[in-house]
């Protein structure tokens, strides 16, 4: 028996590598390299965990291809060295490129860990984030969608059914796009809205074959604990429990924090705490408790902090604090009504 059983701590897969910080801006931006302080903080002080290191990697071309079009990725490839801005939001320093290559890789190494050891949950500290990145464009302060190459890559690896539960607080957008017409990738959602991208309404359902597999609960501002444990319970946790899937995905963002400056959403710190350990009785169930925890927004450091050492201990089995309920908020009914809808065709 090891140490760590014999204490009762549980072991997670970690992704943190000192060169994601390289990735930084030319003056004040929210997306700043002292994100990674604080998260890796809360990851160091998280009750009940052993973390063994996942050697870090460039994705190749064949990765990104998955899901970025070769013209952008030979376009980004070509900022190498550069510093500026690609849109108001989005910038690039002279070694973003290639820190965007190794947290996209790195975490396409963390699912090959997952499918091949003995170890299902993971933690991925990456920067820049992705989910907002499309397949021809970044933006959202977002350069590859990691997320997504990763889905893709299981995939590619032979997991049938990949789900990615978005619970930032700006839609994901890039994500959505990329498994639009994919029934073998599940995307679920609960933003603000209306909001950042733009995107996320709940007719967005997805087309084709993947119609009914994208999962949208807009959420108006000001929604705290209650509306999304509400949103959770009547909604995204039945559709994941009838996916089934054999690998689950967090776009774990913590900017609808109450205290982030860019959004308008109450959340605290314990809330993370639960929906991770409700996301983790699902994947405990259907996929030998494959999960990872991928870090996209949250922009106040304290709350950053907080919020990713709720998510790792709920994540991984300890007590999370159960929140009120709100079954009378309207954008939870109307999403549960839409997401019924749209499941009622596919599953």
């Amino acid at each position: 028996m090891t140490d760590d059983a014999v204490s009762g701590r549980q072991d997670a897969l970690l992704v943190d590598d000192t060169r994601f910080d390289a990735h930084a801006p030319l003056g004040h931006h929210p997306e700043r390299p002292e994100r990674l302080v604080a998260a890796r903080a809360g990851v160091r002080t998280a009750a009940g965990a052993s973390f063994h290191p996942v050697t870090g990697r460039a994705a190749s071309d064949e990765e990104l291809g998955r899901v970025h079009e070769r013209r952008f990725i030979d376009a980004l490839s070509k900022l190498r060295g550069e510093s500026g801005y690609l849109d108001p939001d989005t910038y690039v320093s002279a070694q973003s490129v290639d820190v965007a290559r190794l947290a996209a890789g790195s975490l396409v190494a963390m699912v090959d860990a997952t499918i091949d050891g003995p170890i299902g949950k993971g933690v991925a500290l990456l920067r820049p984030p992705g989910h907002h990145a499309r397949p021809a464009k970044a933006m959202g302060f977002c350069l590859l969608n990691n997320i997504a190459v990763a889905a893709a890559h299981a995939r590619a690896r032979g997991v049938r059914r990949v789900a990615v539960v978005d619970w930032d607080v700006h839609h994901g957008n890039g994500t959505q796009e990329m498994f639009w017409r994919d029934a073998s990738v599940l995307y679920l959602s609960t933003h603000q809205f209306p909001f950042y991208p733009g995107t996320g309404d709940l007719d967005e359902v997805g087309e084709g074959d993947g119609k009914g597999y994208t999962v949208n609960v807009p959420l108006g501002a000001g929604g705290g604990d209650a509306v999304y444990a509400s949103a959770f319970e009547r909604v995204l946790l039945p559709v994941l429990e009838a996916y089934a899937p054999e690998l689950v995905l967090v776009s774990a963002g913590f900017d609808a924090a109450a205290r982030d400056p860019l959004a308008q959403m109450e959340l605290s710190p314990e809330a993370y705490g639960w929906m991770a350990k409700a996301v983790a009785r699902v994947t405990d169930a259907s996929s030998r408790g494959r999960m990872a925890l991928v870090l996209e927004g949250g922009y106040d450091l304290v709350a950053l902090e907080g919020g990713m050492r709720s998510a790792v201990e709920g994540m991984l089995g300890g007590s999370a604090v159960e929140p009120g309920r709100a079954p009378d908020d309207e954008g939870v009914e109307r999403a549960a009504k839409a997401a019924q809808k749209a499941w009622a065709g596919v599953s």
